[in-house]
């Protein structure tokens, strides 16, 4: 195979199952693939049959395109080669996908061009990216130098780069990316100097030595250069060369080549050259799927979080054992925080800091923290209560960040996860209105973390409500008519009914809470009975507004 000439296998055997999967194998032994169309319009016009197509060698990503025969057969009209459908997994819950999709192959079959569909959690963006890379790979380089370095495997990696590339410049070679983290090394020989072990052995540059790059100029040199840097040897530091490995104008990572015991190739330099070329589809496949990584264990995370799919299936995704202890917990920021606020932002650092194996989930103003361990229940809840109050600390002490309430679930097994997590949110709901209740009745401010314990019967409370609010939402009445009515007209009375049954009926109290005259609050409980016919002194009338006022009140 030729690897300048991209095919769909190479392009396949590059992405390795991270963008698409395959679903109908072309009728050709192979097919040249030459770019990449985003949609059916980036395609040329529709062709007659004898015609020679204008768009030969493309590879149709059929993004808004509904996943059927048509859009194949369409895309064999205009001179595709390869169709991408979108996410077949997820659409349409009638059972009429499974149809669509045999339709398709159907239609590939009858077509002779390959069918693929997008590979779950990756979204159109990184399938691009991923593919394009590949295409690239192929084109990188030329001549003599860039054929050697690729070599004749099917399934190229920076491990086999890095090998290829330390025989050619007769040194050792590393692969790292923009934060000096280790993704590929040759061999090291036995005349390896002393800091290439402790490189390869940490996985990562150490951090002395990345100081002493920056004190030295060196980092922004080569984050700036476009060819390759040579330091000299220098007492026990052998010689070195490093270039920058970029995709376009961004930087991805650098190649570090060594002397090993000897000095490097004359013609080292111009190696390293090409190879930068070559790690680039590379480096930007090795970004990919780490995030494609952490899209599907975000995808895991959330689905045990919420009760969504197989809970089993998610926590085995995500590496937890059927009996690990866990609790969730939920931190919240008050809405409408500036849009400078870190104060979630310093929670997620704080945690993946001291706790790296906790699953994070950031929705809004909303942080859901799954705490994993292999301690027995109790210490773990213990040990979930310590970092709870670690980050209220943490995040009381941010200056003019907004507040932010901690709410804890009890520690169940992975696959009962969602009803820690609803714990948690009931716990930040008690937490946030025990606080507005303390401010309104004038008392200090309680504290933002708790867990079931410490949010006492307002957890039962709430869940009673929630209950009560689908009854009360398809009732009606005179209550009805009062809730309404007024908090179209600004929910005045509904407020002061709130402070009126908050205080047990003590009107002087529920007053000074309203910072209005007792008088003018006993005004306005003479209007609900009189305009309404609600008695105040009726147990079940109280009842009943009690509950509204508590579900309805602004």
């Amino acid at each position: 195979m030729n690897l300048e000439t991209p095919t769909l296998r190479s392009l396949l055997a590059f992405e390795d199952g991270d963008a698409v999967r395959l679903l109908c194998a072309p009728a050709a032994p192979d097919t040249v693939v030459r770019r990449i169309a985003v949609g059916l319009d980036d395609l040329g016009p529709r062709r007659e049959r004898q015609e020679p197509p204008q768009d030969q060698g493309t590879l149709l990503l059929a993004v808004g395109s509904v996943p059927d025969a048509g859009t194949v057969r369409e895309a064999a009209r205009r001179g595709a080669c390869a169709v991408v459908l979108g996410d077949i997994d997820g659409m349409g819950d009638t059972g009429d996908t499974g149809e669509e999709v045999i339709g398709a192959v159907a239609a590939a079959r009858e077509t002779g061009i390959a069918l693929l569909a997008r590979a779950e959690g990756t979204d159109w963006a990184e399938a691009a990216a991923l593919l394009r890379s590949a295409l690239s790979y192929a084109r990188a380089g030329d001549g003599e130098d860039a054929d050697a370095l690729r070599g004749p495997e099917a399934a190229p990696s920076l491990a086999v780069l890095a090998a290829r590339v330390a025989a050619y410049v007769k040194g050792s070679i590393t692969i790292e990316d923009t934060r000096l983290r280790v993704l590929a090394h040759s061999a090291t020989g036995p005349g390896a100097d002393p800091l290439r072990r402790t490189v390869i052995l940490g996985g990562r540059v150490p951090d002395w030595r990345v100081a002493e790059l920056r004190r030295s100029g060196l980092l922004r040199a080569l984050w700036t250069s476009e060819d390759v840097i040579h330091r000299p040897a220098d007492g026990d530091n052998p010689e070195r060369l490093v270039v920058a490995v970029r995709s376009g104008r961004e930087v991805l990572g650098s190649i570090w080549a060594a002397a090993d015991g000897a000095a490097l190739a004359p013609d080292a330099a111009r190696y390293l050259r090409t190879a930068a070329g070559l790690a680039a589809p590379l480096l930007v496949r090795e970004r990919l799927h780490e995030s494609g990584t952490a899209h599907r264990r975000e995808a895991a995370l959330r689905g045990l979080l919420h009760g969504l799919g197989d809970r089993r299936t998610h926590a085995w995704s995500l590496g937890l054992s059927p009996d690990a202890p866990c609790a969730v917990v939920v931190a919240e920021r008050k809405e409408g925080a500036k849009a400078d606020d870190r104060a979630l932002d310093v929670l997620v650092l704080e945690v993946s800091a001291h706790r790296p194996g906790t699953g994070i989930l950031r929705d809004g103003d909303r942080l859901t923290l799954l705490l994993t361990g292999d301690a027995p229940a109790k210490e773990h809840e213990a040990a979930v209560r310590g970092v709870v109050r670690e980050l209220d600390a943490v995040v009381s002490s941010l200056p003019g960040s907004a507040a932010v309430w901690l709410g804890v679930g009890p520690v169940v097994t992975p696959e009962r996860a969602c009803l820690s997590c609803e714990r948690a949110v009931l716990v930040v709901r008690a937490l946030r209105e025990r606080e507005a209740r303390a401010l309104a009745a004038g008392r200090p401010r309680p504290a933002r973390h708790a867990d079931a314990a410490g949010a006492g019967a307002a957890l039962e409370v709430l869940r009673m409500l929630d209950a009560a609010r689908p009854v009360w939402e398809s009732g009606g009445g005179p209550v009805h008519d009062l809730i309404r009515t007024d908090l179209a007209a600004g929910g005045e009375l509904v407020r002061s009914l709130a402070a009126y049954l908050d205080t047990g009926g003590d009107v002087p109290e529920a007053a000074r809470r309203l910072v209005v005259h007792a008088n003018t609050l006993r005004y306005r409980l003479s209007r609900v009975r009189e305009r309404y016919g609600v008695d105040l002194d009726d147990p079940d009338t109280r009842l009943l507004l009690t509950l509204a006022v508590r579900l309805t009140a602004p």
